[in-house]
């Protein structure tokens, strides 16, 4: 599979102008592409940014640049589902799962304090369970992480086996949560979208794989959320380089898998 050349594709789209003038986030999406199919992958991203429930974009940027370095292949986390009634019970869910996952409680209470202060970043807080603080230097920005993807043949092979949904939203936030859970600082990462449509959103980590929660926010809120939890991190400059540029694809073995 990664004897080709690669190449990543990156999307964003805003309205009112760039992210960086103030324009309100509209998308963002990530592919990595052979060079043959570039024109279908910025296709795919373009129609993602263009059909939006947030907005129509006035700005988007796409742009594709050469993989240098060896790709590496992660397997996908175990999936699974958390029926919610209410917002409540939800948010409820998640902290009890992000204990599970080793985060400190004092840890979970100070973190979603400051959920809807940054609720507008375009990417990710990193939130260190030790101090009780957010950890990133990029304010408003937040982290972006990037370089990642999943063959759509290979993924739909996957979820037909575990008869799960075959939607690109869950596939793209399934190859995100591998790369970040991979990284041994990775305690866990709660997150649920910005789109006004979208209320379900997941827990994720090593221990406990990818656990979605149907209702994380009421229908309508655009207010979104990503937190990623670390421990034991001597070097952020590195996890974030991780983060931002290690190409990496998530890959099921069938031959491998147990049968259910």
């Amino acid at each position: 599979m990664l004897e080709e050349k690669y190449y990543s594709v990156r999307m964003r789209a805003s309205q009112n102008g760039p992210h960086e003038q103030g324009g309100k986030h509209i998308s963002g999406g990530e592919q990595i592409s052979t060079y043959t199919d570039l024109k279908s992958m910025v296709n795919v991203l373009l129609e993602k940014a263009l059909s939006h429930s947030r907005g129509n974009p006035d700005f988007m940027q796409i742009q594709f640049e050469k993989i240098e370095e060896p790709i590496k292949v992660l397997k996908p986390l175990p999936v699974r589902t958390y029926e919610a009634s209410s917002v409540e019970e939800g948010q409820s869910a998640a902290r009890k799962l992000l204990e599970q996952a080793g985060v400190p409680t004092e840890s979970i209470d100070k973190a979603y304090e400051l959920i809807t202060e940054f609720s507008e970043l375009r990417g990710a807080i990193l939130f260190d369970i030790r101090s009780g603080l957010r950890i990133d230097d990029r304010n408003e920005k937040g982290i972006r992480v990037s370089r990642m993807d999943w063959l759509t043949a290979n993924f739909e092979k996957w979820a037909e086996h575990y008869q799960l949904t075959r939607s690109q939203r869950m596939r793209e936030a399934l190859v995100l949560a591998a790369k970040v859970c991979a990284h041994p600082a990775t305690v866990a990462e709660l997150c649920w979208s910005d789109d006004p449509e979208y209320i379900t959103g997941y827990v994720a980590s090593k221990r406990l794989g990818y656990q979605r929660i149907t209702k994380l926010k009421e229908y309508g809120d655009e207010r979104g959320c990503r937190i990623f939890f670390v421990d034991g991190l001597s070097d952020l400059a590195s996890y974030i380089e991780y983060l931002e540029k290690q190409p990496i694809f998530v890959q099921w073995e069938e031959k491998a898998c147990h049968t259910s």
